[in-house]
C-alpha cells in the first residue's frame, strides 16, 4: 500500500510540473471564452461608439460561440470607463472599445490612474471616421464661411455641445476657435448623444461630431452639416464639402476607433479576440452599417494589434504636443 501511494505521490508531482511549464492544461482551465464577455463602451447609450458596439458585439459573440454584454460607463470623457477595464481581470472577459479621445486625448488631458498605452493591451482597429461640423436646423448660416461671420458677430453667446469636457469634440471646437478668431461657449454632456438630442431640439447652437453620429440626424433634416474635417467627402454624404472646399483648409481630424483589453491579457486571447473581429469586419452588412455612419473598416494589414498599438502611439506623439501646447484641460 506504501508503494501505492509513492507511485500516486510521485505521479502527481509529474503534473504539477507538466502544469507548471505549461505542457499541459490543469484540469480547471476551459478554452477561451468560457465565459460571457462584458464589452465596455466609455459614454452613454445611444452615442456613436456605443452604436459601433452594437453593430460589432451580437457577430463576434456568434464567432466566438459566447455573449456579450455592452457595458455603458459614461463620465470624465471616457476616463470612468479606461480605469475600470485597466483594473480588470485580464483574462479576455472584459475589453472595451474607445477612439482617439479615449485612448489619445485624455492621456493629456487629465491626471489618470492608468496610462492609456501601458495599461492595455491592443486588440484591433476597427474603423476610421471623421468629425462634421454641424448646427441646429434652425441656424442662419448656410455655408462654413456663413457659420464662421455669424460666430463672430455673436462672440460668447453661441453654445457648442461636446460629449464632455476634454473629448474629441472639445478638443476640434479649440482648434476651430483658434484657427477662425471666433467666440463660443461648450456644453458638456455626458456623451454625443445626449448633446445631439438637445442639438436636434434647438436647445445649443453647435458641434463638432463624429459622423456616425451626426449623419442620420442630418439625412433626416433634423441639423445642418457644413463641412466634414477630412481631405476628402464621404461617400455615404458626398454633398457635404470638405474643410478645404468649405474655406478652412487643413482642419482634419481622424476620428478612429478600436477595441483593447487590459494589460496583461494572455496573446492567445488577444489573438482569438482580433481573429473574429476581423472575420466580422469582412462581413458586408457591417461594412454597409459602417459606410452609413460616416466609418471607413480599415484595411486588414491595419486591423492587427500591432498596428493599432503603433498607430495609437503615433496619433499620441502628434496629438500631445498640441493640446498641451493649447493648454486643454478638463473643466
Amino acid at each position: 500500500m506504501r508503494g501505492l501511494w509513492a507511485g500516486l505521490h510521485n505521479h502527481a508531482i509529474v503534473i504539477a510540473g507538466l502544469i507548471a511549464y505549461g505542457l499541459i492544461a490543469p484540469l480547471s482551465a476551459q478554452p477561451f471564452p468560457s465565459r460571457p464577455i462584458t464589452l465596455v463602451v466609455p459614454f452613454a447609450a445611444g452615442g456613436p461608439t456605443d452604436t459601433l458596439a452594437r453593430i460589432l458585439s451580437e457577430r463576434i459573440a456568434a464567432e466566438l460561440h459566447t455573449s456579450i454584454v455592452v457595458e455603458n460607463i459614461a463620465g470624465a470623457s471616457g476616463s470612468i470607463a479606461g480605469a475600470r477595464v485597466a483594473r480588470a481581470t485580464p483574462d479576455g472577459t472584459t475589453i472595451t472599445i474607445g477612439h482617439w479621445g479615449t485612448h489619445v486625448l485624455n492621456g493629456a488631458i487629465f491626471k489618470l490612474p492608468y496610462d492609456v498605452i501601458a495599461d492595455f493591451e491592443p486588440v484591433a482597429t476597427i474603423a476610421m471616421g471623421t468629425q462634421l461640423i454641424v448646427g441646429r436646423k434652425t441656424l442662419e448660416a448656410n455655408t462654413l464661411k456663413e457659420m464662421i461671420a455669424w460666430l463672430k458677430a455673436n462672440p460668447g453667446k453661441v453654445t457648442a455641445g461636446t460629449a464632455g469636457a476634454g473629448t474629441g469634440a472639445h478638443v476640434a471646437g479649440v482648434f476651430f476657435k483658434e484657427r477662425t478668431g471666433t467666440d463660443f461657449q461648450f456644453v458638456p454632456y455626458r456623451g454625443a448623444g445626449p448633446a445631439m438630442i438637445d442639438l436636434v431640439a434647438g436647445q445649443i447652437d453647435i458641434m463638432f461630431d463624429q459622423a456616425s453620429n451626426s449623419l442620420p440626424h442630418y439625412k433626416n433634416g433634423a441639423i445642418k452639416a457644413f463641412a466634414v474635417t477630412s481631405p476628402t467627402r464621404l461617400a455615404s454624404a458626398p454633398d457635404i464639402p470638405t474643410v478645404d472646399e468649405a474655406g478652412l483648409p487643413g482642419l482634419y481630424i481622424s476620428y478612429w476607433h478600436g477595441i483593447w483589453a487590459p494589460k496583461n491579457t494572455p496573446k492567445e486571447i488577444v489573438t482569438k479576440l482580433n481573429a473574429a473581429i476581423v472575420t466580422v469586419l469582412a462581413d458586408p452588412t457591417v461594412k454597409q452599417r459602417f459606410g452609413e455612419l460616416g466609418q471607413e473598416i480599415p484595411p486588414p494589414d491595419q486591423q492587427t494589434p500591432a498596428a493599432l498599438g503603433a498607430f495609437q502611439k503615433a496619433e499620441t506623439e502628434k496629438w500631445w504636443p498640441i493640446v498641451k501646447a493649447a493648454d486643454i484641460k478638463a473643466e
